[in-house]
């Protein structure tokens, strides 16, 4: 999963003159732990995973709420399209770019999983990071979810250029309600082929050429907007999760406000229920973790999750888990590729006897969570700090 989270409140709170929102950094750790556990047991520990609940849909789940809690809000505080988007530019492609490098690096030990496509098209839907909604596979398995990250983002700049930005309780019930009817009515992706790709990317990049220089920002905004709004319907890998996934970023947005007095909390609970609601009679649904009461589980855990730390919000953060927050998006880049690498070096450890098993556990994430560590010391921090000083700088 990034399912992506990918946002940091390291250098900024929502509100100015508060002090830095620790609280979402332990979400995200949280979040973070969840997916690495999704992907770290089946191959180490089988028989400790759960399925009573998806922990990585959880996981990202509660990344979602979080970034669609902070967002907006990071929009709206400098009220500034240009550094928004030079910020988010140097927040996500240079870890980004640098896994896929690494993948594609040692792709001579450990191939590229097959369903990446090698031609053009994976490259264009990598430039864009709109990989699930352009029918492109990732070279890591966990890219899938900055798609939705992605759409996000262009979704808030079009309402924010548009002075709509302030619906967000509205707009979650709408995509909630949307996820259903998607759900109901839609057996596959409407579109199909690399076109969806190159459009999508030659789009992509003169849309945030415009946003970054101020040339036709609004046309732009608006274009950027409506592409993703219909790649998220038309060509999401699962449209009707798709939707419901944006629902949650509103939702995390309704949230925010409904904090500042600005909006009521009523909405969030109608989302809640329409994104519970969502795969119980949609066509694609066939998946585990869809089930309605391991789906049910897996939502009301992500909710209460997110409850919980905004309700502690007042109160000291462990260390440990504002660390983890803080490394997230190295931690769910990097983990899935690196226990991809040791487990090439391990064998199959899925029937070897449990103390094996449980002490090579305890090393990969140890490995994980030190490359993860470096990663965002040298790629990560020093790139923020570029694009912040990038960013305050006059165009």
């Amino acid at each position: 999963m990034s399912i992506a989270p990918t946002t940091s409140t390291t250098t900024a709170s929502v509100r100015a003159g508060r002090p830095r929102l620790a609280w979402l950094d332990a979400l995200r750790g949280i979040g973070a732990l969840a997916v690495v556990a999704e992907h770290l047991l089946p191959w180490y520990l089988p028989w400790a995973r759960p399925y009573w609940f998806s922990l990585g849909v959880y996981g990202i789940f509660v990344f979602f709420l979080v970034s669609g809690y902070i967002i907006p809000a990071s929009l709206e505080r400098h009220g500034d399209v240009r550094a928004f988007w030079v910020s988010r530019v140097f927040r996500l492609y240079p870890l980004y770019l640098a896994v896929a490098a690494a993948v594609l690096a040692l792709s001579w030990w450990v191939p590229v999983r097959p369903e990446v496509s090698r031609d053009g098209a994976a490259v264009a839907g990598h430039a864009t990071m709109l990989l699930d909604v352009a029918g492109v596979a990732g070279v890591a398995d966990t890219m899938w979810t900055l798609s939705y990250e992605m759409v996000f983002y262009l979704l808030v700049t079009a309402l924010f250029v548009l002075r709509l930005h302030d619906r967000s309780g509205l707009l979650a019930m709408l995509f909630a309600a949307g996820s259903v009817v998607v759900g109901l009515v839609m057996s596959r992706v409407a579109l199909s082929g690399d076109w969806v790709a190159y459009v999508s990317c030659a789009m992509f990049a003169a849309g945030l050429a415009c946003l970054i220089t101020g040339r036709f920002r609004r046309t732009a905004a608006c274009a950027l907007g409506l592409m993703a709004l219909a790649l998220l319907v038309l060509n999401s890998r699962v449209p009707w999760l798709g939707v419901a996934v944006v629902a949650l970023m509103f939702a995390g947005t309704a949230i925010y406000r409904w904090e500042r007095g600005e909006g009521a909390l009523w909405p969030v609970a109608v989302t809640a229920v329409l994104v519970v609601l969502a795969p119980i009679w949609a066509i694609m649904a066939g998946w585990w973790w869809v089930r309605p009461d391991v789906w049910i589980i897996t939502v009301a855990l992500a909710a209460a999750t997110f409850a919980g730390g905004m309700a502690l919000r007042e109160r000291r953060v462990p260390r440990l888990l504002a660390w983890l927050g803080l490394i997230s998006y190295s931690l769910y880049l990097v983990h899935h590729p690196l226990l991809k690498y040791l487990t090439e070096l391990t064998g199959d450890l899925r029937r070897a006897p449990v103390p094996l098993q449980l002490a090579m556990a305890v090393l990969a994430t140890a490995v994980v969570l030190a490359v993860s560590a470096l990663t965002y010391r040298w790629v990560e921090r020093p790139m923020q700090s570029l694009g912040h000083r990038l960013a305050r700088s006059r165009p």
